[in-house]
């Protein structure tokens, strides 16, 4: 039998999601400075009230839109990782390939790479990334050294300069003129950058003739 504190708990929660599945289309169709609270609590079926006993304001609920974004970015790039779990090389550059298609969607680059950074500020938005986006790479690189592809080293470091690889030619694939073709050189430099760090490829050999060639 449910207590009348788990049916409050319950709209709670409906309220919440009601709110962000509503800002989350708005925000992705204008843009945040585009959207107002009053056609966000229109859309979403709740009273202005509602909106401010869930978030402080507008700037509190994008911060939760971004985040539920991220989340399911990760999830999608978690999902495709698995399909290549065999060959953690491979899953590397296809987790890298997932990122940069996703951002072809009109609403995550809008609201993850053209509003968020300034919306947001720019840390709060990379500590968004981080959150999600660390350990997906973190359990990535693990496998690849555990499978001898990758030399041991410190995993954390080489995270985070993945991590911010993959930020960077996101943000150029959305401010260049031909998102097309810029996604595609820099998937390209993802799998060179890749490439080098794996064990006995020819970026790592010495070259012919040199001492233990």
């Amino acid at each position: 039998m449910e207590t009348t504190g788990t049916k409050h708990t319950q709209r709670s929660r409906a309220t919440r999601a009601a709110l962000i599945a509503a800002a989350r289309t708005l925000f992705a169709e204008r843009g945040y400075a585009g959207v107002g609270t009053e056609e966000i609590v229109r859309a979403a079926g709740v009273t202005r009230g509602a909106l401010y006993h869930q978030f402080r304001d507008k700037t509190d609920l994008f911060d939760a839109t971004v985040r539920t974004v991220e989340a399911e970015l990760t999830e999608r790039i978690a999902d495709r990782l698995m399909t290549t779990a065999t060959d953690p090389v491979r899953a590397l550059k296809a987790g890298a390939r997932a990122f940069l298609d996703a951002f072809a969607e009109p609403e995550v680059e809008r609201i993850l790479l053209l509003d968020a950074p300034g919306v947001l500020g720019w840390q709060r938005w990379r500590e968004i990334g981080q959150e999600y986006g660390l350990g997906v790479i973190t359990t990535a690189l693990e496998a690849a050294m555990s499978a001898g592809a990758l030399p041991a080293r410190p995993v954390p470091p080489l995270a985070h300069i993945l991590l911010g690889a993959l930020d960077e030619a996101a943000l150029m694939v959305a401010h260049a003129d031909d998102p097309e073709a810029t996604r595609e050189e820099m998937a390209e430099a993802l799998e060179h950058l890749l490439d080098g760090l794996l064990v006995g490829t020819p970026a790592r050999r010495p070259p012919t003739g040199a001492p233990g060639g």
